[in-house]
């Protein structure tokens, strides 16, 4: 039987509103398009991806030992597990369970990932190197920016080498910043 009480934790209360905040402030915004890679194997691409360095939501801005998982499902859409740990290695971890759509089946390089009904973020894949080791993930707005990898580490000419190439594509790279990723 339900009571009618609704309990929403103030995370994902937050989380929502953060979201809904920053759609309705980005809506206003006009911006070039971000140019994506040409063709993502779907398989290739699913698993475990660290996050090296983002331009962070609000969300994230203290992540530790970030972690981007996806897996397809039978009906195309794109399970997603994001988590970390809030603000040391020994934070509460925060999980959170976007789902993502591939909106251009032609490349499988532009999704969009949806947090909270009824609102849809772009995700564009702008690099993936040829072995599925590396990625950049971003949006039209370069308003934020995943530098991930398969492994939780990236070497000081890899690393470098990816921020270039978000530097390149328009974004603000002093606003960068590195997860703290600790191998256990």
């Amino acid at each position: 039987m339900c009571n009618g009480n609704v309990q929403v934790s103030k995370f994902s209360l937050r989380a929502a509103l953060a979201t809904l905040s920053m759609c309705l402030l980005s809506a206003c915004q006009t911006t070039r398009s971000m140019p994506t890679v040409d063709y993502v194997d779907m398989n290739k691409f699913m698993g475990d991806w660290y996050v090296i360095a983002h331009i962070p939501a609000w969300i994230e801005r203290n992540a530790y030992n970030a972690v981007e998982s996806y897996e397809m499902t039978g009906d195309g859409t794109i399970e997603t597990t994001y988590r970390f740990n809030n603000g040391s290695f020994d934070g509460d971890q925060k999980i959170m369970r976007p789902k993502g759509w591939v909106v251009n089946e032609e490349t499988n390089a532009e999704w969009v990932m949806q947090f909270i009904w009824p609102i849809k973020a772009e995700y564009l894949i702008i690099y993936l190197d040829e072995d599925y080791s590396k990625t950049i993930v971003g949006r039209s707005k370069r308003d934020y920016l995943w530098i991930m990898a398969r492994e939780p580490k990236l070497t000081g000419s890899e690393y470098q080498e990816l921020v270039t190439f978000a530097e390149r594509q328009g974004y603000d790279i002093s606003e960068l910043r590195k997860v703290p990723q600790q191998v256990k």
